[in-house]
Order: structure tokens, then C-alpha cells, then sequence
């Protein structure tokens, strides 16, 4: 594990330095891929890290585990409430959709949700651009292979520090570094809506998604629902297309 941290450590410094950028910043969410990430960032660039909170009718325990995060590893941080950017937003353009006869009622918990997702990228945008960093996503392999992230939402980022490390991986990179067990043992959700959790909504655990990126056998109903995922987000892995010159 410590050659792994380090390895990723110096890649992050590389990529700084190849982006002629100063430092690196990173969404911090209150769970354990974020929470990592902030600790590979400090090391990275001790001075030149920046770790920013984003509430958005979040629940306010992600928010005291982010807070935990910032403190288990010395990470410079900035908290912005998207919370009434949100909801202006959100608010006007739903009654624009209600008046043109549009809105689609099934859809709209999981529009309300990839919103929130894309204003902490602008975010983190903003801010980045404002101190010339480079934004550090958060994604693990098994959320990149199944597209467990929302397009130019979490998704939308510079670099991907953790995109060849399964969960059970990051899990192990966290207990390492320091990361509060509360974080480590925690369950993982997004924190989309209440109650919401990453396993419920994809169907199969990370578990199960660890091992078939490892080859292993798992139960076909698994199987079938992870590459299911894969095929349907194939979108996500690729920047937008053009047609065929």
C-alpha cells in the first residue's frame, strides 16, 4: 500500500507540473473515495491543496464527516452552500417546463439530483480556475466501469487518482492514510435523496463489482446487472462524438 500512495502521489505531482497548473483541489463529499483523495492531494502538494465542501440539501452528517476528513489530514478547505443556487435554479426551471407542457414527473428526482451534481463541478470550476489548479475527481474502478457518476456532474474533472483501484482497494488506501473509521465504515451513498445508498440503486454491491474487475467468478444475476451497467454508461467513458468525416 505504501508503494501505491506513493506511486499515485508522484503521478499527481506529474500532472501538476505537466499542466503547468500550482496545485490541485478536490470535491469533499464526507465519504471514503473523496476522503482519500483530500489525503493524496496534501501529500501531493502540501501547500498547494485545497479541499472544498458544497452542501446542497445535503444531510448535515456528510457534512461533519467532510469536516473530519479536512481534519484527519491537514488539507487546506472552503465551504460553499449551493443549497439556494439550487433551488432557484432548479425552481425556475421546473415552472418553465410545467408552462411549456414538458415536465416529466418520473424524471424529476433524478434531474433534481444531476443538477446538484454539475453545479459542485462548476464549482469546483470556479474555484479552480481562480487559484490555476487542476480538479481531482473521485472515482474508484468499479464506479467508472459500471458509470456510477453523473456526467460532467462528479464525472467531470481533470484527473481520476483512483480509477484503477477497485472499492475494497480505496477501503485499504484509506485505513493507510488515516482516514476516520466513522468515513471508512460508513455506507456508501452520493447523498441524493433520503435514504438513498450506491448499492440499493445500482442493484449489486461493490463487492460483487470488485470481483468481476478482478476476473472472479460471481452470481450471473450480478454479472448480467454489472455489464448491463457498462454498456448502458458507455457515454460517460468517452467525450462527446461527432460523425464519421
Amino acid at each position: 500500500m505504501e508503494q501505491k500512495v506513493e506511486a499515485i502521489t508522484k503521478w499527481l505531482r506529474e500532472q501538476v507540473e505537466q499542466a503547468n497548473v500550482k496545485g490541485l483541489l478536490v470535491g469533499i463529499s464526507g465519504g471514503i473515495d473523496s476522503a482519500v483523495v483530500a489525503h493524496l492531494i496534501r501529500r501531493a502538494c502540501p501547500e498547494q491543496s485545497l479541499g472544498v465542501i458544497m452542501p446542497c440539501k445535503s444531510n448535515p452528517a456528510d457534512q461533519v464527516h467532510a469536516e473530519k476528513v479536512i481534519q484527519s489530514c491537514g488539507i487546506s478547505s472552503l465551504t460553499i452552500d449551493l443549497t439556494d443556487t439550487h433551488n432557484l435554479m432548479f425552481e425556475n426551471i421546473v415552472e418553465q417546463l410545467k408552462q411549456s407542457g414538458s415536465l416529466n414527473p418520473q424524471q424529476k428526482q433524478i434531474a433534481d439530483a444531476n443538477l446538484r451534481a454539475r453545479l459542485r463541478m462548476s464549482t469546483l470550476y470556479t474555484v479552480a480556475t481562480n487559484h490555476q489548479y487542476l480538479v481531482t475527481g473521485t472515482d474508484n474502478a468499479a464506479e467508472w466501469f459500471t458509470g456510477y457518476f453523473t456526467k460532467f456532474g462528479d464525472g467531470g474533472v481533470d484527473i481520476v487518482p483512483l480509477v484503477n483501484l477497485t472499492k475494497g482497494e480505496v477501503r485499504e488506501m484509506a485505513e493507510y492514510l488515516g482516514v476516520p473509521d466513522e468515513i471508512i465504515n460508513k455506507q456508501p451513498s452520493a447523498g441524493l435523496w433520503e435514504g438513498q445508498t450506491d448499492e440499493n440503486e445500482m442493484g449489486t454491491s461493490y463487492a460483487m463489482i470488485d470481483s468481476y474487475l478482478k476476473g472472479e467468478s460471481i452470481p450471473e444475476k450480478d454479472k448480467e446487472i454489472i455489464e448491463r451497467m457498462h454498456k448502458r454508461t458507455e457515454h460517460k467513458r468517452n467525450i462527446a462524438p461527432g460523425p464519421p468525416k
